[in-house]
């Protein structure tokens, strides 16, 4: 009988590890919240936004417990339905995800921080976020127009909704390491996170070195830059069938794709893949089985060109504009 018990609780285990898909390991925070080292990307086009509470739905259904969003991205509401059809059919408990969205520009005042935090969990359906961030340092009005705001001030307002706990960690996105380290020498409340563009052809080692320095995560948006098509003439390698890739891949029974993840795991940051295709996000975190030695990870660091994906052409003139330094 004995015996029996022992089988049946075997075959439980096994039933239960098949059932579940394996998830992305995590990393402390400095202020000791935990963050999934991979999360799905939901920026995009408005076919994208339509897509996207299957997209969410089949990431958890993935493994994926971190999810990140922005008011910008025009997909909260979307986002929040995958959740919580996630929730409902049983794959997660709200507990278990980590969810980041963003303040935008023209939500700066100090005194708006927490009403379009409020405004964004509405429309998240949540009660708080794991994450918030300020989505860029410069500050604007609702039609575009520069506001003169020190994001300092901005910081008080997301230490306040810190402190409400509407939000569990937050930090900032887009900024440079003159804009961070003015944020840590005049805060109550420590940044945990900086979002930036990271990809083989932007590799950031300055900035991530030094967010590393000062205990600041790195979060890594548009992590296959020009791998994927930007509709831009003349774009840098790599690309998907770049050689030195392609023999990366092959060694570990990967794809490039895979490959280009794992090396901004192995730098220590954190992915941000973006998909709303199936297979391809059930690939992208297929990734924590092998890992990319230090020769592996310089090869890939060579195609650096400090090319970015994302420019923010508009704000060049803006003395806030965060790329003009490292």
């Amino acid at each position: 009988m004995l015996q029996f018990f022992y089988f049946t609780v075997l075959l439980l285990a096994i039933f239960n590890t098949g059932a579940r898909a394996a998830q992305a390991p995590v990393k402390l925070l400095s202020d000791g919240n935990k963050i999934p080292i991979i999360a799905l990307g939901t920026a995009g086009s408005k076919e994208d936004v339509a897509r996207m509470r299957q997209a969410v739905y089949w990431a958890i259904e993935a493994g994926y417990r971190h999810i990140d969003t922005a008011e910008l991205y025009g997909n909260e509401v979307e986002v929040g339905q995958g959740i919580a059809d996630a929730i409902k059919n049983g794959l997660v408990m709200r507990e278990e995800l980590f969810v980041t969205t963003k303040l935008w520009n023209n939500h700066h005042n100090r005194d708006i921080v927490i009403p379009a935090l409020q405004d964004s969990l509405k429309r998240l359906g949540l009660d708080y976020v794991d994450l918030y961030l300020i989505h860029t340092p410069i500050a604007q009005k609702s039609d575009g127009q520069y506001e003169d705001i020190d994001y300092l001030e901005t910081w008080r307002g997301m230490e306040a909704a810190q402190k409400l706990g509407l939000t569990k960690s937050i930090g900032v996105s887009n900024f440079n390491s003159e804009q961070l380290g003015r944020i840590l020498s005049n805060c109550e409340i420590k940044p945990v996170v900086n979002e930036i563009e990271v990809n083989p052809t932007l590799t950031q080692v300055p900035l991530v070195s030094y967010c590393r320095s000062v205990g600041v995560e790195v979060m890594s948006y548009s992590p296959f830059g020009f791998m994927v098509s930007r509709n831009k003439l003349d774009t840098p390698p790599p690309k998907f069938d770049d050689p030195d890739l392609v023999k990366i891949a092959q060694k570990y029974g990967k794809s490039t794709s895979q490959i280009v993840l794992r090396y901004l795991i192995d730098r220590g940051t954190i992915p941000i893949p973006k998909s709303t295709n199936k297979e391809r996000i059930k690939k992208n975190i297929d990734i924590f089985d092998f890992q990319l030695n230090e020769d592996e990870v310089a090869t890939i660091n060579k195609f650096n060109k400090n090319q970015r994906v994302i420019e923010f052409d508009d704000w060049k003139n803006h003395p806030n504009y965060p790329f003009h330094k490292p």
